[in-house]
């Protein structure tokens, strides 16, 4: 395969989807065995890695009561760039964990991945950057990187067709928009610092990640300060229908807790003093449901 046909491969696979449900298991599985490639293994047992790749669903997955990384473990198989150690598998077909285990199925990527890896390293940084790029906001990368075992340093989001394409369906002035119509403040607690005229960590939030189809438009937008923002985009707190902040059950810790999120509990969003621009109900519905790690409901 050529360069472009590998990279484009990364970029078509073929993820579940429902009523905008994220289903960012075979990205996750991706990344991760460019992790381990950079470790030296290539083989992933499918018994050794289970537990690793439930982590990572839980973590930078959606909030579900289960996760199965099962699935895209032999679902992978049919986008290309995966294999399996065993012949007589239906990739086609949903096994159990149980099965993938007593069978000690593995999987790897291609062979002409593996062979293209070795002539041309920046590949990785391609595909790791454009998984990311694609599916999860920017907030997460470095998380998800070091939880891969790949270097943060290392993994950019380089200027290639892949990415382009997908860059080029962003609105550059989503951000000016929102800033602005929030009065250059942090929605949640109002921070304001500029150095001189201009605004220092505060961004536009999507409340419906762009990754997941949500739109660059004022209503999809929230101001934040940079530590907010990463906050809302991990699922520490959300907004009901009413923007009453809503902070999730799972949040621990001392140092930062009251000072970031319990003191605004129960509180309003500031909101924008035009009524049309204040958030919508349904991005606020899908952030509740495909990224709040609360466990109450509307």
């Amino acid at each position: 395969m050529t360069r472009k046909e590998i990279l484009e491969r990364f970029r078509s696979l073929t993820t579940w989807s429902r009523r905008g449900e994220r289903a960012p298991h075979k990205p996750l599985l991706v990344l991760y065995a460019l992790g381990r490639l950079a470790q030296g293994e290539r083989w992933l047992n499918y018994g050794d890695v289970e537990g690793d790749l439930a982590r990572l669903l839980a973590e930078f997955g959606p909030p579900r009561k289960a996760h199965r990384p099962q699935f895209p473990f032999v679902r992978l198989v049919n986008d290309g760039v995966w294999e399996l150690n065993k012949d007589d598998i239906d990739t086609k077909r949903d096994y159990s964990s149980g099965f993938l285990k007593e069978q000690k199925v593995a999987g790897s990527l291609t062979e002409d991945v593996i062979e293209a890896l070795r002539n041309d390293p920046e590949l990785v940084q391609e595909i790791a950057g454009g998984l990311l790029e694609e599916s999860f906001p920017e907030t997460m990368h470095e998380d998800i990187l070091q939880a891969v075992g790949l270097d943060s340093e290392y993994v950019r989001v380089l200027d290639s067709e892949y990415v382009i394409s997908k860059r080029l369906k962003r609105n550059p002035e989503f951000r000016r928009m929102v800033l602005k119509i929030y009065d250059y403040k942090c929605a949640v607690c109002g921070f304001d610092i500029k150095l001189g005229s201009m605004p220092v960590a505060l961004e536009a939030a999507h409340i419906k990640w762009h990754q997941a189809g949500g739109p660059d438009i004022e209503e999809n937008g929230i101001a934040m300060c940079t530590m907010h923002h990463k906050l809302f985009d991990r699922g520490a707190f959300t907004f009901d229908r009413s923007l009453t902040l809503l902070v999730s059950d799972s949040v621990t810790g001392t140092v930062g807790v009251d000072e970031w999120l319990l003191r605004y509990r129960g509180k309003k969003l500031i909101t924008p003093d035009i009524p049309v621009y204040r958030p919508a109900r349904v991005f606020l519905d899908w952030h509740f449901r495909e990224v709040y790690r609360g466990s109450v409901s509307y």
